[in-house]
């Protein structure tokens, strides 16, 4: 497995990542050299089957782009398919409980380990053999455990989240959090803006890594990372690629003065 994002994560070193909605396998030659650290494949809101999922995390892992893959909800089972897939991190969709980040430490820190005997481990009822212990943690090296921080209810939570060890770190999901606070996509309101700084500072604090995702343009990762945060999730290729189409035929329409006629409710977000 790829080590070199963990590490750097464990390093409090930022890491540069984007969504890719695409299953062309091209987009891993387009990416290679972007500077970027890690792929993010969303199968919470993206219609990808496991074939998929694993052609995906294989070719960007052969091309040094670690696969940090966000599953469909806060199920060990559900996370096990995608390291088995190949994914490096798996994220875990708005998670508000402890025994939601156990479940995703225990799946991605003690996989194959499973039943009665893991709950027991990580419940600290039972202790690993010392042979069994050094074969799961190679077996699981460089593996991350992140969770989404989406709602009041897990802010409320958050200390007792970011004290389950093996947790590696949260990424805020701005669109879910805004609209869960009564304030949907009102990114730049004052309570928003508050709620947020206080999870990348006690995150931070935790010595864990933080992030956000924001699909637009990179004024608000620069703020965003200013203020502690270290994972930089930069919106997506559908968004970007949007974006740009839109920039250029308005330039070009504008030059040849043709009608612009572009529409202004896009909703790309993710």
């Amino acid at each position: 497995m790829n080590t070199e994002l963990s590490q750097k994560i464990k390093e409090n070193g930022t890491v540069y990542g984007t969504c890719i909605v695409s299953t062309s396998p091209i987009w891993s030659k387009v990416l290679n050299g972007s500077g970027l650290d890690f792929v993010f494949l969303d199968t919470e809101h993206i219609p990808l089957d496991r074939t998929e999922l694993t052609f995906l995390c294989q070719v960007y892992n052969a091309n040094g782009l670690s696969p940090i893959v966000r599953i469909p909800s806060p199920d060990p089972y559900l996370a096990c398919t995608a390291k088995d897939a190949g994914a490096v991190g798996v994220l875990a969709p708005y998670v508000e409980s402890v025994s939601q980040v156990r479940e995703m430490v225990g799946a991605t820190k003690y996989r194959p380990l499973k039943g009665e005997r893991l709950q027991g481990v990580l419940e600290g009822r039972e202790k690993l053999e010392p042979a069994l212990e050094a074969y799961l943690k190679k077996y699981n090296q460089g593996s991350l455990c992140l969770v989404n921080i989406e709602s009041r209810a897990a802010v409320k939570n958050l200390d007792e989240l970011l004290n389950v060890p093996g947790l590696d770190g949260i990424i805020i999901g701005p669109h879910d959090l805004s609209v869960n606070m009564g304030l949907p996509e009102q990114y730049d309101h004052p309570d928003f803006e508050n709620m947020v700084q206080e999870i990348i500072t006690k995150t931070r604090r935790k010595n864990l890594a933080a992030g956000i995702h924001f699909p637009a343009g990179p004024e608000r990762q620069v703020k965003w990372a200013r203020n502690g945060a270290n994972i930089v999730l930069h919106s997506s290729d559908m968004f970007l690629f949007a974006q740009k189409l839109r920039e250029d035929l308005t330039s070009i329409k504008t030059e040849l003065g043709d009608r612009i006629n572009l529409s202004e409710d896009s909703n790309l977000a993710i």
